[in-house]
């Protein structure tokens, strides 16, 4: 690690190689930034140069933007909003003003950025559907949980909310630092001085360089309470601090359909993912009819993008590339079509969320139609966790929520320690004064005296009474009526009070159980104020999965030299007389279960599944492989084969290289596939061997050039997750791999081509086969083979 990237990991930044800079970043420092000139003339490579620029910037980004902080829960902007807000005197009991001037001053003292990233991040602090508890008061259009934006800001008026208090209310006490803003006109908290853990009362989302966060809100009653029990016991075990938090608390209520432990496992790790679903309730109409009324949704879920989907679903449009609709397209349009006649949204500004599904007829079943609608819209969704956030020791980590809660109650104390050093000075200074003026009312007359006869009165003062500069000054600066008037009694009430207040101060600062105590008391009164019901129903459910019943029978897979499939009931059957379109032909046939898959492999060696049930059955021509799967851009279908999901298989390329699997392990969830055989160049993949795996099992391998190999079908290695593989057998320069099998102890034949494209076959014996036996990876035996002929394929003997 060079010496820039220690010094920026030091600073909180994960750091990467040079290597991996992007290459905008490299020519943003060539071309527009000129490079700096050291006290010796030299110059600074551009490597170094680009590495600190790109590594500041992402310290700029991650620190200065992106990420909350622990300890307040807010971003820099977040932050420097609210504060100004209080500095303008926008308290949640004091008249609304233009957002405008709001903005205009955020931008004017301390975040020198454009208006709308101000003022976006004003009106997310004021929706009452992004955070759980809105720290802004707005009035006026502030969005609409529909993706509405809000009104400009010479529209809207804002204020603080009462809850607000909780970050702001102790800043003049001592609690934080104060740093100087971007020109040094102006001085700015470095943090807030929050009286709860506001990093999850509300949560966050954002996206920095090479990290991103996003943190779920939570109810104030639970975080508090949990806050609570860890000051005042900081030897508490985790589970005493999860005991009384159920789970995320979000905006838009919904219920969390996870179970207890996936939520546990969420908040130990600090990332994850829980299932949602809308909330709804029965509407029973005349004559037996009903509808569905959905009243809370997932969050980040709108009553529009649920219109949006089950418009999609109903009225489907073409696919990019596509001129039909695909078999999906066309099975879910049925089956909603089967079982929705109508959807309304009825949401107004007294319902958020309003919902109407009309069932296709009354005699359904709630539990049929919502199923539909929950596996193919976002009614159930996820819920994404990610906790990473600005550690207390400045550094971005991604936090389990005992370390946030732990850590946030190490600055709770902190702050309360400096909030009572800084009144405990207050209140000294005061006592000192107060005496001063105790000693001038048991002296009055001489005091007086002094101060009109004396050529410097702050002198004699001092002189005659013992006094300090500080209480001098002080009687100096009062009024001679008020000095004449003033009252004993009432400064003695005063110091009195202020020397009981200063004693327990100091108690307090002495014992840390006092100190805890107290801290702890003025969460449970914040609890008391602020604290709410929960809003999000934590209640465990499977997760809706819609399964189509196959009924597991035989049938028969063609495939196409075209890639067209199509499926005929049964095994053993006469294929002379299936027809193909014109120029088509009989490429491979199947014999399967209706239950099995069909696995397609493309040029670039991703692989595809499809279920044979999909496959159309009939007379027909079939369905092209190629609208049942999406295939890269330039990439196309190279192998097919079919089997069931235990069915072993060994795969190779025309390098020499590969590995045996299962078919199950080629099974993906989605039409793109997933990347399973590592091509590199040129390189073909040759046609797959299905195999029944046995003791006395040999891979048997050719090469182009006739050179055979056979070793023990255990010396190759499984890949589950696909990859490159093991060398199957040594090849010459120019030489490929040409074909393959798995056998036992057999005859085969070896199929060869002239260069006029005459075949002929090699058969060997089992005691031939014997002498090319060997172990993988070596290069064989040559077979008798004439000049300018070339191995195609090799099989077993009939």
């Amino acid at each position: 690690m060079s010496e820039i990237q220690e010094e920026l990991f030091d600073a909180g930044v994960p750091v990467m190689p040079v290597e991996t800079l992007p290459v905008v970043a490299v020519k943003v420092a060539r071309e527009f930034s000129p490079l700096p000139a050291l006290p010796d003339g030299d110059t600074v490579p551009l490597a170094q140069y680009a590495e600190r620029a790109y590594l500041e910037y992402a310290v700029s980004v991650v620190k200065g933007r992106a990420l909350p902080d622990v300890c307040d829960g807010q971003k820099p902007v977040q932050r420097r909003i609210l504060y100004a807000m209080r500095e303008m005197g926008l308290t949640h009991n004091s008249t609304f003003v233009k957002s405008a001037r709001v903005v205009g001053e955020v931008l004017g003292k301390f975040h020198p950025h454009g208006d709308s990233s101000a003022y976006d991040a004003m009106v997310r602090l004021a929706q009452n559907f992004s955070l759980r508890y809105p720290l802004v008061d707005g009035q006026g259009n502030f969005g609409s949980r529909d993706g509405d934006n809000s009104a400009a800001m010479r529209y809207t008026e804002a204020r603080l909310t009462p809850i607000a208090a909780v970050l702001l209310s102790e800043l003049d006490m001592g609690t934080v630092d104060l740093i100087p803003n971007y020109d040094g006109h102006f001085q700015e908290p470095a943090m807030l001085p929050a009286r709860l853990p506001m990093v999850l009362l509300n949560g966050a989302s954002g996206i920095a360089v090479g990290m991103a966060t996003e943190i779920p809100s939570h109810n104030l009653r639970e975080i508090g309470g949990a806050a609570a029990l860890c000051v005042r016991n900081p030897d508490c075990s985790d589970e005493e601090i999860l005991s009384g938090i159920t789970g995320p608390d979000l905006p838009s209520g919904a219920q969390i359909i996870s179970s207890p432990a996936e939520i546990r496992e969420c908040y130990r790790t600090g990332r994850g993912s829980l299932k949602m679903r809308a909330r709804w309730s029965v509407e029973e109409l005349a004559r037996g009819q009903w509808r569905v009324a959905v009243f809370e949704l997932p969050h980040g879920v709108s009553s529009k993008k649920i219109m949006e989907e089950i418009e999609e679903l109903t009225n489907p449009k073409f696919r990019l590339g596509k001129k039909t609709l695909t078999t999906e397209q066309i099975h879910n349009k049925q089956l909603i079509l089967s079982v929705l006649d109508k959807v309304a949204d009825e949401s107004d500004k007294d319902q958020a969320v309003r919902l109407v599904f009309e069932p296709k007829s009354g005699r359904q079943s709630v539990e049929e139609l919502m199923a539909i609608l929950l596996a193919h819209t976002s009614l159930e969704c996820g819920l994404s966790i990610n906790m990473v956030m600005i550690g207390i020791d400045g550094r971005p980590k991604q936090k389990a929520i005992t370390d946030i809660i732990r850590e946030w109650a190490q600055f709770r104390l902190a702050t309360v320690h400096r909030r009572c050093t800084y009144r405990l000075s207050q209140i000294n200074d005061r006592i000192h004064v107060l005496e001063g003026r105790m000693t001038v009312f048991l002296n009055l007359d001489e005091v007086i005296r002094i101060i009109r006869e004396s050529d410097d009165p702050k002198v004699a003062l001092i002189a005659r009474f013992e006094l300090s500069d500080r209480q001098a000054e002080d009687i100096l600066e009062i009024r001679l009526r008020q000095l004449a008037r003033m009252e004993g009694i009432k400064i003695e009430r005063e110091l009195k009070g202020l020397q009981e207040e200063g004693a327990d101060l100091n108690k307090m600062l002495a014992s840390e159980s006092l100190l805890r105590r107290r801290v702890a008391r003025e969460i449970d009164e914040d609890i008391k104020a602020y604290g709410d019901d929960r809003r999000t129903l934590i209640e465990q459910a499977e997760r809706v999965s819609l399964t189509a019943t196959v009924v597991d029978e035989p049938v028969t897979v063609l495939i196409s030299q075209k890639y067209w499939g199509r499926t005929r009931i049964g095994h053993g059957l006469d294929l002379s007389a299936v027809a193909f379109k014109e120029g088509d032909s009989l490429l491979a046939a199947f014999e399967c279960r209706s239950t099995d898959q069909c696995i397609v492999i493309s040029s670039n060696g991703r692989v595809c599944s499809i279920p044979v049930s999909v496959l159309p059955g009939g007379r027909g021509d079939g369905v092209p492989l190629t609208t049942l799967v999406e295939l890269a851009a330039g990439a196309k279908i190279v192998r097919v084969f079919c089997g069931a999901a235990e069915q072993n298989v060994l795969l190779a390329t025309s390098a020499s290289y590969g590995f045996v699997c299962q078919l199950s392990d080629m099974i993906g969830r989605n039409k793109a596939g997933k990347q399973f055989i590592t091509i590199e160049g040129d390189e073909l993949i040759l046609p797959p061997v299905l195999y029944t795996p046995s003791e006395q099992a040999q891979v048997i391998s050719v090469s182009r050039s006739g050179r055979l190999l056979s070793f023990a079908l255990p010396e190759m290695k499984r890949l589950s997750s696909g990859g490159r593989g093991l060398i199957v057998m040594g090849l010459e320069e120019g030489d490929v791999l040409a074909s393959l099998m798995v056998a036992e102890k057999s005859k085969i034949t070896v199929i060869s081509q002239t260069a006029s494209g005459r075949e002929q076959a090699i058969r060997l014996s089992e005691a031939e086969l014997l002498t090319h036996f060997g172990k993988r990876a070596r290069m064989g035996r040559m077979l008798p083979v004439k000049a300018k002929t070339f191995i195609t394929q090799v099989k077993l003997s009939d």
